[in-house]
């Protein structure tokens, strides 16, 4: 038995089960928007309709997203383009490559790794990309956000609660794509 939770300005958000919907109310974080008719919570003195829809009263400040360190972020970073010879590559044709090799000491992070097609990424082997008479197409940074755009949807089934139609146009599931502009 799933709450959909709303933000202040009635946008959806996230979708909880029944039990941190009661933990809300009691909190005084959210109010009530809509009940299940036919469903209740008993304690020994009090009976509760389960919350259908919930909203938050006031504003959310969420933390700033970064964007987490991973193959298909590195893959949006670098817009599916070896960084040594500018060729694009498929998601299963690419490699990552440390610039300063591993063995050497080099760290898996943004700044250290890169695209590569798997010609590129033999070639250069365990030397860095100046003793490999190789050159980077970009210098490797950390992105502060990722080209394209991330669609998050929401898809509604025949199992949800007919209120939830008005707040939500496709119920939510990660797509995990990135279009490119």
């Amino acid at each position: 038995m799933d709450t959909l939770v709303l933000s202040h300005a009635y946008e959806p958000i996230a979708c909880v089960g029944w039990e941190r919907a009661i933990c809300l109310i009691w909190a005084g974080k959210v109010e009530v928007v809509e009940e299940y008719e036919d469903r209740k919570v008993r304690s020994v003195t009090l009976e509760f309709r389960v919350p259908s829809i919930i909203r938050f009263l006031r504003s959310l400040r969420r933390p700033r997203p970064t964007v987490k360190f991973s193959r298909e972020h590195l893959l949006a970073r670098d817009r599916s383009a070896c960084q040594y010879c500018g060729r694009r590559v498929t998601r299963s044709e690419a490699t990552y490559d440390h610039v300063v090799p591993r063995s050497r000491g080099g760290p898996t992070r943004w700044e250290n790794v890169v695209i590569a097609c798997v010609p590129c990424n033999q070639r250069k082997g365990g030397r860095t990309p100046e003793e490999a008479g190789m050159r980077l197409r970009s210098v490797p940074a950390r992105p502060s956000s990722l080209p394209g755009t991330l669609r998050i949807t929401f898809l509604l089934d025949d199992a949800a609660p007919p209120g939830w139609k008005r707040f939500v146009r496709d119920f939510q599931y990660w797509q995990g794509e990135l279009d490119e502009e």
